[in-house]
């Protein structure tokens, strides 16, 4: 007979691995990059993607990424 103990640890087992292999990001890159574009051609067409001008790409540029993820550079 199976207890409820049981049962709840094969319930937190089972759901614990079935989030390996799902989303965006356990994608293949190929598809990411797919996907990504297609929303990304729908902004345009749509009217609601951002365009950078020469001063934003500029200074977004002098930052690197210092800003994200906080990485810093010295």
């Amino acid at each position: 007979m199976t207890t409820n103990k049981d049962s709840q640890s094969k319930q937190t087992q089972q759901s614990s691995h079935s989030h390996s292999n799902q989303g965006f990001a356990s994608m293949d890159p190929e598809k990411q990059r797919e996907i990504a574009s297609q929303g990304g051609k729908a902004a345009h067409e749509k009217g609601t993607a951002h365009e950078w001008d020469s001063k934003e790409a500029s200074e977004a540029g002098k930052k690197g990424g210092a800003h994200s993820h906080g990485g810093g550079r010295s």
